[in-house]
């Protein structure tokens, strides 16, 4: 592997409450040297001038739809996106064709992703087929290289089932990614039920049916004294459960994505499926419990909920599936919705993509220090770009902040010592 030298940065390493500036000396596949000058030779010296340097970005939920969903997307282009977006860890959700309800399926995953541009971590479903009905081999499936369980998409309903889930979970020191849903409360809406639903004449989903999955997930693992981990929270009522359980000391994280803190329901007035996406797009009320809940550590991380549909399969508003794709746009979307308003500071926005989520599954990723592998993404906080869905990467461009205007471009990314994105614009 090739010597990177990293000058003249404003670095943030994450157990840090400010930015230094400095340089940083990469060879082998890691950080070698932190230092305020570094005078050596590289085979690429890098001038971080205006940039700051930050771990790369670990995204713990994402859809790579590989395998068998690959219209779509699939490790590949997953990877070449997520570069692009300073993310050099993404944990793969398993409701692929298969599902990685086998160890056949976790040895394709694995092996392919020896290949991309980030570390893949595979999630093995919680039960077979993610059918809800019997457990998959949780020691198999751990043992084969699963990082997680999730039948994410498909909330496990039966509280059986999911106890079950969560003591075996507890015995081989894994953790449940809850899908938290109540499926009969949601009753089949399109989008968030409110104002905006009824005046399109549209079913909507009701935000109890996450506060009430969420409560029943959270008193099933205080029952069986086991970690878990709560998805794409939307909710106010739901940032308010979360903060309870953990002020009574539950073993319980949780994570956001981008468009619940920057966008609300009024994106739908448009009847345009691709701010279609579940749980959905909710009201302002919501929007600032979410972001109230990022500043006082109710919810732990952010992740993207990353899910590559084509422009053909979002055509329909009323028939498309549900999801949007994130990866290119997280960190922009922090920076502009949390950041500059004065929500939260940039070092505290890293942290939550980085060392928060590594520390939730246990990876030796997410800090700048010497001797850690060398995933480090740089960018220029204040740069201004537009998202333009035709230069997004990948057949899918079904991005919820197209045609805004974001703040904070990457300009290079370093996945394992070796560049895999350089902003050439």
């Amino acid at each position: 592997m090739s010597e990177i030298l990293i000058k003249n940065a404003q670095i943030i390493d994450s157990l840090r409450e400010d930015a230094y500036r400095g340089d940083i000396y990469v060879e082998e596949g890691y950080v070698s040297e932190i230092a305020s000058s570094i005078n050596k030779d590289a085979d690429l010296i890098i001038d971080a001038t205006g940039m700051f340097a930050a771990p790369g970005l670990i995204d713990m939920h994402v859809h790579t739809r590989d395998p068998g969903l690959t219209h779509k997307a699939d490790i590949f282009s997953v990877g070449e996106a997520a570069a692009a977006g300073g993310v050099t860890s993404i944990v793969a959700m398993p409701n692929t064709k298969p599902p990685v309800d086998n160890i056949e399926t976790v040895e394709y995953i694995s092996n392919k992703a020896a290949n991309s541009k980030v570390r893949v971590y595979p999630v093995g479903a919680i039960t077979k087929d993610m059918k809800g009905r019997e457990l998959t081999d949780f020691d198999e499936l751990k043992k084969a290289g699963v990082i997680a369980f999730s039948d994410d998409g498909e909330p496990v309903a039966d509280s059986d089932i999911m106890a079950e889930a969560l003591q075996n979970t507890k015995r081989i020191g894994a953790l449940i990614l809850s899908h938290c849903e109540d499926k009969i409360l949601a009753g089949g809406g399109l989008i968030n039920e409110g104002k905006v639903s009824e005046k399109l004449g549209v079913k909507g989903i009701s935000s109890v049916s996450e506060s009430t999955a969420i409560a029943r997930d959270i008193e099933i693992a205080k029952k069986n004294d086991s970690r878990l981990h709560i998805c794409h929270v939307s909710t106010a009522e739901s940032v308010d459960i979360i903060r309870h359980a953990k002020s009574l000391g539950k073993k319980i994280t949780a994570e956001t994505c981008p468009h619940y803190f920057a966008l609300t329901d009024e994106m739908l007035e448009t009847k345009d499926a691709d701010y279609r996406m579940n749980p959905p797009l909710r009201t302002e009320d919501d929007r600032i419990a979410v972001i109230k809940g990022l500043l006082d550590g109710t919810i732990d991380t952010i992740a993207t909920d990353h899910a590559p549909h084509t422009p053909e399969e979002k055509a329909d508003f009323y028939s498309a599936p549900n999801g949007v794709v994130g990866l290119q746009t997280l960190l922009a979307a922090g920076i502009t919705f949390l950041v500059k308003p004065g929500h939260l500071t940039l070092t505290k926005l890293i942290k939550l993509m980085t060392s928060a989520p590594a520390s939730i599954l246990g990876l030796n990723t997410g800090i700048l220090r010497p001797g850690i592998p060398a995933d480090i993404v740089l960018f220029d906080a204040d740069k201004k770009w537009a998202v333009n869905p035709d230069t997004l990467i990948g057949n899918s461009k079904n991005s919820a902040f197209k045609g805004l205007n974001l703040t904070g471009k990457v300009e290079y990314t370093i996945c394992n010592g070796k560049i895999t994105y350089k902003n050439m614009k």
